[in-house]
């Protein structure tokens, strides 16, 4: 009788063993097949990265399609129109700002609660609140009242950002004819502004409350307007003509 139960232990730990190997061989082969269409698919040029809501799909190791024109056409187109001797004398995109105020907060502080999860989901990186620097009595704000949201892009994420701001986001504004060629202070820096944040495709028009704008700043190496004005034309912002 021992013997007999040890065998069938032995036949069923056997069987056990099988199982598992089988299911293991199985789950890696499914694994194999969806990194191989994975590949397939961004070598296709159809892999469309968007940051989800705190986490982006880009780095350093894997740029976003418009890093990857900038390095390949954009760096040697300005070369050539500004005669630049050295690469890294072409200007180049180091910080994108998002700020959005909400005059609201004032009397309801809780309307941030939905402005932070959306730029957060336009963005994919958490932003900060802005507080005010001094009470204004005519306003009631008070010092310290926190009166809008406002997060910084930086290296891969503002690429990103940007290439989808030019290629998807602007051309679903209404009635748009481009963006002013003129918005820039002299130092390399271009702002605009959006009255709306459900031109961006990461926003559920479901759960909008209402209806926000944003500024948007991109802060550039270049020395003056001529060349951060070329950098961004080159990157494919749609300037009004």
């Amino acid at each position: 009788m021992a013997n007999e139960n040890e065998k069938k232990d032995s036949g069923a730990a056997d069987a056990a063993s099988a199982a598992k190997a089988k299911a293991d061989a199985k789950k890696a082969t499914a694994d194999a097949a969806r990194a191989k269409a994975k590949k397939a698919k961004e070598e296709s040029g159809q892999g469309v990265r968007i940051a989800a809501a705190g986490e982006t799909k880009v780095s350093a190791a894997n740029p976003s399609a418009l890093e990857v024109f900038y390095k390949k056409s954009v760096v040697p187109a300005l070369m050539k129109e500004f005669q630049y001797a050295n690469p890294m004398e072409v200007p180049r995109i180091t910080k994108v700002v998002i700020n959005c105020a909400v005059k609201d907060a004032v009397a309801n502080p809780k309307v941030l609660d939905s402005t932070l999860d959306e730029i957060m989901a336009i963005t994919g990186q958490k932003p900060v609140l802005t507080r005010s620097r001094k009470a204004i009595a005519a306003f009631k704000v008070r010092e310290g009242n926190a009166v809008g949201v406002m997060v910084t892009l930086r290296r891969a994420r503002a690429y990103e950002f940007l290439d989808r701001l030019m290629n998807v986001a602007l051309p679903r504004v209404r009635d748009f004819k481009g963006v002013n060629p003129k918005s820039f202070d002299g130092r390399g820096n271009y702002s605009l502004g959006l009255r709306e944040q459900i031109i961006f495709p990461e926003i559920n028009y479901d759960k909008v409350e209402k209806i926000k704008g944003m500024t948007i700043t991109i802060t550039t190496t270049a020395k003056n307007n001529e060349q951060a004005r070329a950098v961004l034309r080159e990157m494919g912002m749609p300037f009004r003509k």
